[in-house]
C-alpha cells in the first residue's frame, strides 16, 4: 500500500531538450548542449534546493535519460527525485511492456527505483494502468501519475488503482498562459479537491514565452519548435512585453513571471533547464508575487493572442 503521499516541489526541472542530439534540425529544440554545462545546471539546481528531474524514454529515445543519469551520478540518490514515463505508443511486444520499459529507464538512469512513474499518454487506460500496481508493490516505483489524460481518463485510472489500494498521485499536462485546457476542463479543480499535485509542462511554450525570441530573432531554424512557434511570435509580443515589464518591477525576467503565474495557479511547473542561469530564473520565479490583477491582465492578453499551442500528441481536454 502507498503510505507516503508525493510531496510536490515548487518547481521541477525538465529535460526534454536533453534528448536532442545537438545537431540543429535533429530534435525539437535545436539546442547545442554539452555534458559539462549540464553538470553545471545540476550543480546550480542542487545548490538551490531543486531536486525533482522530469524525463521520459521517448525524449531522444533514451538520450535524455542517459545524459541525466550520467550528470546526477555524483550526487547521493537521496538528494534528488527522478520522474520518468511509460509511453504506450513506444511499447514493446513482451508480456509486460510497462515493466520492460521501466527496466530500460532504470538502467539508463543508473538507479534501482523511480520516485514518480507516469503513464505518458492515454492510449488505453484499462489496458495499461493495472501494470503500475506490481511496480508499486515491488518498490521499483514509489509514486505514480498520469500525463495527457482528460478528466474521465484520470478518474478511470484512479478507480483502477484504488481497487488495489493505490491512487493517481500526480497529473502532468500541458498548461501555460497560452494553453489552459486543463483549467477549463475542470482538471485543476479536481486536483485541488483531491489533493493531487498538478505538474504543468510547456509553461514557457518551448521558449516562445521567454521574451528572448521575436520576428527578428526567431527560434532556431530547422527545429520542430521553430516550425510550431515562429509564425506566431508577432502575436505574442504584447504578452511577452507585459511579462517583461512585470518582471522588471520585481528584479526578474519574462520567463520568471510566466513560471510564477503557473505557481500562483496552484501548479508545479516543469521548466526545461539547459543552462545554469535557467536555475537562477527559477529561484527568482519562486519569490515573485503576482496580484490578482496581474494574473487577470496576463490571461486576458494571452487569450487575445488567438493562438492554439496544443501539441500534435495531445487530444482535446474538453470532452
Amino acid at each position: 500500500m502507498a503510505t507516503n503521499n508525493l510531496k510536490a516541489p515548487a518547481v521541477a526541472l525538465g529535460t526534454w531538450a536533453w534528448g536532442d542530439s545537438g545537431e540543429t534540425g535533429n530534435g525539437y529544440f535545436g539546442s547545442s548542449l554539452n555534458q559539462a554545462e549540464l553538470k553545471n545546471v545540476a550543480d546550480n539546481a542542487h545548490a538551490a534546493g531543486f531536486g525533482l528531474w522530469d524525463t521520459a524514454m521517448v525524449y531522444g529515445m533514451g538520450r535524455s535519460e542517459t545524459v541525466l543519469g550520467q550528470v546526477l551520478k555524483r550526487f547521493a540518490r537521496s538528494d534528488y527525485q527522478l520522474s520518468t514515463k511509460f509511453t504506450p505508443q513506444a511499447a514493446g511486444t513482451g508480456d509486460d511492456p510497462v515493466a520492460d520499459m521501466l527496466e530500460q529507464s532504470l538502467s539508463r538512469l543508473g538507479t534501482d527505483y523511480i520516485d514518480l512513474y507516469w503513464i505518458h499518454n492515454p492510449a488505453d487506460v484499462a489496458r495499461w494502468t493495472p501494470h503500475l500496481i506490481p511496480l508499486l508493490k515491488s518498490g521499483k516505483v514509489k509514486h505514480v501519475g498520469v500525463s495527457n489524460h482528460n478528466l474521465s481518463e484520470i478518474e478511470f485510472a484512479n478507480q483502477i488503482l484504488g481497487e488495489a489500494g493505490y491512487r493517481v498521485e500526480a497529473i502532468q499536462n500541458h498548461y501555460s498562459l497560452l494553453y489552459r485546457a486543463s483549467e477549463h476542463a475542470g482538471i485543476l479543480d479536481y486536483c485541488r479537491k483531491a489533493g493531487i499535485p498538478f505538474f504543468a509542462y510547456m509553461v514557457l511554450e518551448q521558449g516562445a514565452l521567454s521574451g528572448k525570441y521575436n520576428a527578428e530573432n526567431p527560434l532556431p531554424r530547422g527545429s520542430n519548435r521553430a516550425e510550431t512557434y515562429n509564425g506566431m511570435l508577432p502575436q505574442l509580443k504584447t504578452l511577452t512585453d507585459k511579462l517583461a515589464s512585470i518582471g522588471q518591477q520585481q528584479g526578474a525576467a519574462a520567463p520568471d513571471v510566466a513560471t510564477a503565474w503557473a505557481i500562483a495557479k496552484g501548479t508545479t511547473p516543469i521548466i526545461g533547464a539547459t543552462r545554469p542561469n535557467h536555475v537562477d530564473g527559477l529561484v527568482r520565479a519562486c519569490s515573485i508575487t503576482l496580484s490578482s490583477d496581474d494574473i487577470a491582465e496576463l490571461e486576458g492578453l494571452a487569450d487575445a493572442t488567438g493562438v492554439n499551442t496544443r501539441g500534435w500528441w495531445e487530444r482535446e481536454m474538453l470532452v
